[in-house]
C-alpha cells in the first residue's frame, strides 16, 4: 500500500530529504540488523580524497546475493553521511525490486483479454502499453499481440488519477529493467526520487540520440553554497568542468555535467558525462556533480565506469557538440521547488500529465525491513539502453522466447508473423529459436538474413554477433572473427561482443589482439571476472607473468568459482 501526502523537508543541505542522512543511516542499519537476514556485508568509503567529495560502497550480504545480480552499490553525496545513506538506499531499492519478483502472491498471470475481463476499468489502458514503446498500432491490434502470451499482472498506483490499477509489470520490466527503482524515508520521498531519475533518463536518451543545442550553465557566486563549493573542488584540482541545461522541455530541471582532467586523461582517468534531475536547478546540478565524483574515481585511480543514461566518450572530439549553445544561469531553468516534497510530487505529476504522461508506481517495500521502496514507470519515456525500434510485436516476441518452450514458441512466433507480417524482427527471433533447439547452421543463416532487415546499427550488430556466436559453437573460430569484428565496428559499447571476439582470437593464437579485446570489455564492465581472467591468460601466453598473476588474482577475488583462473594462478605462482 502506497501512502502519499504532505512530506516536509527536514533536511535540504545537498539533497532534499524527510530526515537527515545520519538518521537515515542509523535507521537503515537498525532495520537490517533486526531483519534476521544477511543483506548488508559492509558499507565503506572508497574515494581517494583527492576531490574531497565522498563516495561510499555498500557490499551485498549472502541473502542479498541470492536475490540480486549485483554484489555492490555505490552512493554519492556532498557529505560522508549523505554518501553512505545513498549507498545503503541503493542496496535497499535493488533488494526490494528483485525480491518483488520472487513473491508470487503479488502477481496474477493471464493474457491481456483475460485481464480486461477480470479487471475492467481497473486495468491500465492499452494505449499506455502502446505508448511505452511508441507503437502506432490500434488498440485492437495491440490486444491481439499481447494475447499471444500470459503476462504477470500486479497492483500499481496511478499517481495521475490517484487510484489503484492492475498493470502487466513484466512488460515494464522488459523495457525499463530496474530503471525506476527507488527507496526513501517515506513513500513520497522515494517516488519523487524515482520520478526525477526517470525524467533524467528520458531527457538523457533524447539528448544522446539527437545531440540538440544545449545551453551552457554559468555558476554564479551567489548560487547555492553547496553547489559553489562542489564546483570549486573540481576547479581546485584542475578538472575541466562543463554544466549543460538538458531539461529538454520537461517540467523538472536536468543538469548534465561533462568533466575530465587534462593532466591524467587518458592514462589514469576518463571523460565523465552524466546528468542529474531534481525539483530545483541547484539540486539537479549537485546530483550531477556528485555523480561525476562517483563515476570518476577522483580522476586519478585508473577506474573505469559503466555508462547508463548517457554515452561514454573516450575522445574529446566526441564531446564537440557539448561545446556549443548559448550561456544561461540556473535561474533560467524550470523549478518545482517547495518546502514540502508532497507538493513537489503533486506538481510534477500534474505538469507531466499536461504533457500527456501518466505516472505509475508499485510498492516493493520488504516487510521485514519496513523501509519504503518502489518501482515507478512513465509510459512513453525514453531509455537509452532500449532500442528506438521497439514495438509491441518485437517485445512480445522476446517474451515468447524467454518464457515458452521451444515447441510452444515455434507456434506462437508463427502466429506473431500473421499479426506482424514482414516485421524486421521475425527472422531474428526464428534464428534464436533455432539456436535454442541446437540447429546452429539454420540459426546462422537466419541471423544472416535478419542482419540486412534491421532498422539500426544496434540491431545489425546483434545479428552479426549471433552469426559469430553460432560459428564459435561449432568451433569455427576463424569463420567467426569477421562477424564479431563487424558487430564491434557497428556497436563498440557492448561487453559481450569484445569478450567473444577475444575468445575467438585467443583460440586462433592471436594473444595480443585477444588481450586488447578483453581490455575493451573491462573498460565497459570493470567487474567482469571472466574478462579479467581471460586477460590474465593472454598475458601468460605472451610471457607477461607479473601482469598475468595480477589479473588472475583480481579475477578470483571477484568470482572465486572460476576454476581455470585458480589453476593457472597456482601454476604461475609456483614457478615465480
Amino acid at each position: 500500500m502506497i501512502t502519499l501526502g504532505s512530506c516536509p523537508k527536514a533536511y535540504h543541505k545537498d539533497l532534499d530529504k524527510a530526515c537527515s542522512p545520519r538518521e537515515t543511516v542509523a535507521r537503515v542499519q537498525e532495520s537490517l540488523a533486526k531483519s534476521g537476514q544477511h543483506i548488508l556485508a559492509e558499507s565503506r568509503r572508497i574515494d581517494t580524497g583527492r576531490l574531497g567529495i565522498p563516495v561510499f560502497m555498500s557490499i551485498c550480504g549472502e541473502d542479498a546475493r541470492k536475490v540480486m545480480p549485483g554484489r555492490q552499490q555505490m552512493g554519492k553525496g556532498a557529505s560522508p553521511d549523505q554518501a553512505e545513506a545513498s549507498a545503503l538506499m541503493e542496496l535497499i531499492e535493488r533488494y526490494g525490486f528483485f525480491t518483488l519478483w520472487k513473491d508470487t502472491s503479488r502477481f496474477t498471470s493471464m493474457t491481456w483479454s483475460q485481464a480486461v475481463h477480470a479487471f475492467g476499468q481497473d486495468l491500465i489502458p492499452i494505449e499506455h502499453i502502446l505508448a511505452s514503446v511508441g507503437d502506432s498500432s490500434s488498440p485492437q491490434q495491440g490486444a491481439a499481440i499481447l494475447d499471444l502470451v500470459q503476462w504477470r499482472f500486479c497492483k500499481a498506483f496511478d499517481l495521475t488519477l490517484n487510484r489503484e490499477v492492475m498493470v502487466p509489470l513484466d512488460w515494464f520490466r522488459q523495457i525499463n529493467e530496474y530503471n525506476g527503482s527507488s527507496a526513501g524515508n517515506t513513500d513520497t520521498e522515494s517516488i519523487l526520487q524515482a520520478l526525477c531519475e526517470l525524467v533524467e533518463r528520458h531527457v538523457s536518451a533524447l539528448a544522446d540520440r539527437n545531440h540538440p543545442l544545449l545551453p551552457t550553465i554559468a555558476i554564479q557566486p551567489d548560487d547555492d553554497p553547496v553547489l559553489v563549493d562542489l564546483v570549486d573542488k573540481f576547479h581546485a584540482q584542475g578538472i575541466k568542468l562543463f554544466l549543460k541545461d538538458m531539461t529538454c522541455g520537461m517540467p523538472l530541471p536536468t543538469v548534465a555535467a561533462l568533466a575530465y582532467d587534462p593532466t591524467t586523461f587518458p592514462t589514469t582517468s576518463e571523460i565523465v558525462f552524466t546528468a542529474g534531475t531534481a525539483t530545483s536547478p541547484a539540486k539537479a546540478a549537485i546530483r550531477a556533480l556528485t555523480e561525476v565524483a562517483q563515476l570518476a574515481g577522483d580522476f586519478a585511480s585508473k577506474t573505469m565506469y559503466e555508462p547508463s543514461g548517457l554515452s561514454k566518450y573516450t575522445r574529446l572530439e566526441e564531446t564537440a557538440w557539448l561545446s556549443q549553445g548559448p550561456r544561461c544561469t540556473l535561474n533560467d531553468l524550470p523549478s518545482l521547488a517547495s518546502q514540502d516534497m508532497g507538493h513537489e510530487l503533486q506538481h510534477a505529476v500534474r505538469a507531466l500529465a499536461d504533457q500527456g504522461y501518466s505516472v505509475y508506481s508499485v510498492a516493493t517495500t520488504v516487510t521485514t525491513l519496513g523501509i519504503p521502496s518502489h518501482y515507478t514507470f512513465v509510459p512513453g519515456f525514453a531509455f537509452r539502453e532500449r532500442t528506438p525500434s521497439a514495438s509491441l510485436g518485437m517485445l512480445t516476441g522476446k517474451h515468447i522466447l524467454a518464457t515458452c518452450s521451444p515447441d510452444e514458441a515455434e507456434g506462437l512466433l508463427n502466429r506473431l508473423e500473421g499479426l506482424c507480417p514482414q516485421a524486421h524482427f521475425l527472422p531474428f527471433f526464428q534464428a534464436q529459436l533455432a539456436a535454442s533447439q541446437g540447429d546452429h547452421t539454420r540459426a546462422f543463416h537466419l541471423f544472416a538474413l535478419s542482419e540486412g532487415l534491421q532498422p539500426d546499427e544496434e540491431q545489425r550488430a546483434l545479428a552479426a554477433f549471433y552469426q559469430g556466436h553460432c560459428l564459435t559453437l561449432q568451433e569455427d573460430w576463424a569463420g567467426a572473427v569477421p562477424h564479431l569484428e563487424r558487430a564491434v565496428s557497428l556497436q563498440q559499447d557492448v561487453k559481450e561482443y569484445h569478450n567473444l571476439h577475444g575468445v575467438a582470437l585467443f583460440k586462433l593464437g592471436h594473444f595480443d589482439h585477444a588481450a586488447s579485446c578483453f581490455q575493451k570489455a573491462l573498460a565497459l564492465d570493470p567487474g567482469s571476472a571472466m574478462d579479467m581472467a581471460n586477460l590474465g591468460l593472454c598475458y601468460e601466453k605472451t610471457g607477461k607473468t607479473d601482469q598475468a598473476i595480477t589479473c588472475l588474482e583480481e579475477a578470483v577475488s571477484i568470482d572465486p568459482s572460476i576454476e581455470f583462473a585458480w589453476k593457472h594462478l597456482m601454476e604461475l605462482t609456483s614457478r615465480s
